[in-house]
């Protein structure tokens, strides 16, 4: 696995590579992919893997002028561009809402789209949050719903300090990106139905950040798109259910 440096659009961004095989490109959640993930070494396996992180997020610093989902978007159309090739996007909550996004606006060189516990949409009523606040919510409680399992949840209180400061600084970079409205784009639901290659609407059964529903009606706005749960696994079953999310992965990019 290699840790390297990307310029984009005139934007530098740090991203893991590993692997070989066909592109697949990750795009994070609220928190950077750690290299030692496991499903990243299964994925690995079959695919050259690039993850990059989203400016402002781990060691990408982010330029004062860039602090917009729209900003997002063109600078990863313009990185799926120079990957040479069609690629398969995979993205995780925030980044799956990125991904949506980016097959909306074009789906030219991506070959497949995964959205996993995607955020990015408005599904309920305007009074119905569909969306765990997770910065006024009770860390408590944000435990709850995140993870199915907490073992697997990160150990605040054993992170060194320079760890601790970039989960803060990821925290505000996400809150500055999502923050109004909260976590999703209301012109979005309608500009789904222009994604034009497979799809997969992946989510952990006990998701409690964003419920299996709005996964499902998710989907719904997708052409084509599949539907799939997986299994004792919240709102990040990448982590907590490696193997089967790995699978799933496999069984649609491969058939």
């Amino acid at each position: 696995m290699a840790t390297e440096r990307l310029t984009v659009a005139g934007i530098e961004l740090e991203a893991l590579r590993l692997g070989q095989g066909p592109k697949l490109l990750l795009l994070h959640g609220f928190d950077t992919i750690a290299p030692d993930a496991p499903f990243l070494e299964l994925l690995a396996r079959r695919y050259e893997i690039l993850a990059p992180s989203v400016p402002g997020f781990g060691r990408s610093p982010r330029p004062d002028d860039l602090c917009t989902v729209y900003d997002l978007v063109h600078l990863y159309l313009a990185l799926i561009a120079r990957l040479g090739g069609a690629a398969h996007v995979v993205g995780f909550s925030f980044g799956g809402w990125l991904a949506a996004e980016i097959a909306a606006a074009s789906c030219h060189n991506i070959a497949k789209l995964v959205l996993v516990d995607a955020l990015g949409v408005k599904i309920g009523g305007r009074e119905t949050r569909d969306i765990l606040d997770i910065f006024n919510t009770h860390p408590r409680e944000v435990m709850k719903r995140r993870w199915h399992d907490p073992r697997h949840a990160p150990d605040y209180n054993a992170l060194p300090d320079d760890a601790l400061v970039q989960l803060a600084q990821n925290r505000e970079t996400l809150c500055l990106y999502g923050w109004q409205p909260y976590m999703y784009n209301p012109r979005l639901n309608r500009w789904l139905a222009q994604i034009s290659v497979p799809t997969l609407v992946l989510w952990g059964a006990e998701d409690g950040i964003v419920a299996p529903a709005y996964g499902k009606s998710y989907a719904a706005l997708i052409p084509g798109a599949r539907f799939a749960t997986i299994a004792a696994a919240g709102h990040h079953p990448e982590i907590e259910q490696p193997r089967a999310f790995v699978d799933a992965v496999f069984g649609f990019l491969e058939h």
